[in-house]
């Protein structure tokens, strides 16, 4: 029996709806029809024999093998683009743009338009990974400038300024009542917002348990949007749809962010990129 294959362009689609939060924003951001996007996923789910992708009031949800299948093409979309970039290496002017999960529907527009300002007509590449690997393909030079939380790696980088992070929780939500522990939905270790929910709320005397943990923010989200508990999110740009911030619980200072780009990049374009960064986390006022 042959070996099902899966396609390549369906991946994309199905990794953009984890980033983006749902279908209609992953379309805009791959510039495809809804309804295209939504075929990829059927595509996918026709090929896997089972659902990876579910319709949530007016969110979406990942099942079980959805998450898992989010956590592979992560994977083989790494190992295909740095695959074409290297037996072709004939795209002209590309730049690769890596970002944490955390505020990446923030962070990559910013930092493609101001790679787009120096540079016009330049193709922009993302790659949307975990702090520490970000940071090694930027060694390994298949990520031209990466933006990530600095004490997940071990490389500090160029300090660009703090992450505001706040809670937040489906509408209406309500912890139970003490002595109970409130209940935390966050990304697997090793992740350093994790760390700090649990921190932050230790120092203030508020206990607290994990009740739903994922390998990537897309599991995360579907996790606290079935009320089961709050996540500490970044507080940049609108609320995931299906939550909303929850002011129950005391307030994380920013979590720090660093920005690294390869040996031998553009200076011009590594400035303009760290610069777009440092104007995203700005404090206001």
């Amino acid at each position: 029996m042959p070996q099902p294959v899966l396609d390549i362009v369906a991946l994309r689609s199905l990794t953009a709806i984890a980033d983006c939060g749902g279908f209609h924003r992953a379309a805009h951001s791959l510039a495809l029809s809804q309804s295209a996007v939504s075929q990829h996923v059927r595509r996918l789910e026709k090929t896997l024999g089972s659902r990876v992708v579910e319709r949530e009031g007016r969110g979406t949800r990942f099942t079980p093998e959805g998450r898992l299948l989010v956590e592979q093409a992560r994977r083989i979309l790494a190992v295909h683009d740095e695959a074409v970039r290297v037996l072709l290496d004939n795209e002209g002017d590309t730049v690769t743009i890596g970002s944490t999960e955390h505020a990446a529907d923030q962070f990559l527009p910013r930092l493609t338009a101001a790679v787009q300002e120096v540079r016009p007509g330049c193709r922009v590449r993302f790659r949307i990974d975990r702090s520490a690997r970000l940071v090694e393909a930027v060694e390994r030079g298949s990520v031209d400038v990466a933006v990530y939380v600095t004490e997940a790696a071990a490389t500090e980088g160029t300090p660009v300024g703090g992450l505001p992070l706040t809670w937040h929780a489906t509408p209406g939500w309500v912890p139970p009542p003490a002595p109970a522990p409130v209940p935390l939905v966050a990304i697997e270790d090793p992740c350093a917002i994790r760390r700090r929910a649990i921190a932050t709320l230790a120092a203030h005397g508020v206990a607290a348990t994990v009740v739903g943990d994922a390998g990537y923010l897309a599991g995360v989200l579907d996790v606290a949007r079935t009320g089961v508990g709050v996540a500490l999110l970044a507080a940049v740009g609108p609320a995931p749809d299906g939550l909303s911030p929850y002011g129950g619980l005391p307030s994380v200072t920013p979590i720090p962010m660093s920005a690294l780009a390869r040996p031998g990049a553009d200076p011009e374009t590594v400035a303009a990129a760290f610069e777009a960064v440092r104007d995203l986390l700005r404090p206001a006022g």
